[in-house]
């Protein structure tokens, strides 16, 4: 919560928000850089790279800008709704996607099984 509140904050600079941008977009996509199956490694890569994505945003960021934005987590709330919008948003991404692959599959498959 506080790198959230630290994002926000006007003097964050803007390769810190970069980098914590990316680090959030990484912990929470389904595609990872090795993929869980493989032993070990699959999971070692999130062990590793989300924590030092976390750490290199905390160095980023200016320690007044981290100091008040740690304050303002351990005393504000942390609200329970649920962000419709947002998630709404991924899902349609991941749709477009999804039916992008589907169709230049089924392309494919009708160019290379034509009788």
């Amino acid at each position: 919560m506080a790198l959230y509140y630290a994002a926000r904050d006007p003097r964050t600079p803007w390769y810190a928000r970069l980098v914590m941008l990316a680090t959030l977009a990484y912990a929470a996509s389904p595609i990872d850089l090795i993929p869980d199956f493989i032993p070990v490694l699959g999971y070692l890569n999130d062990l590793v790279l989300v924590p030092a994505g976390i750490a290199l945003s905390i160095q980023l960021v200016p320690a007044e800008v981290l100091r008040e934005a740690r304050h303002r987590a351990a005393t504000t709330p942390v609200s329970k709704r649920a962000n419709w919008g947002v998630g709404a948003l991924i899902l349609g991404f991941w749709l477009i996607i999804l039916l992008s692959v589907g169709r230049y599959g089924w392309q494919w498959w009708q160019t290379h099984h034509a009788r």
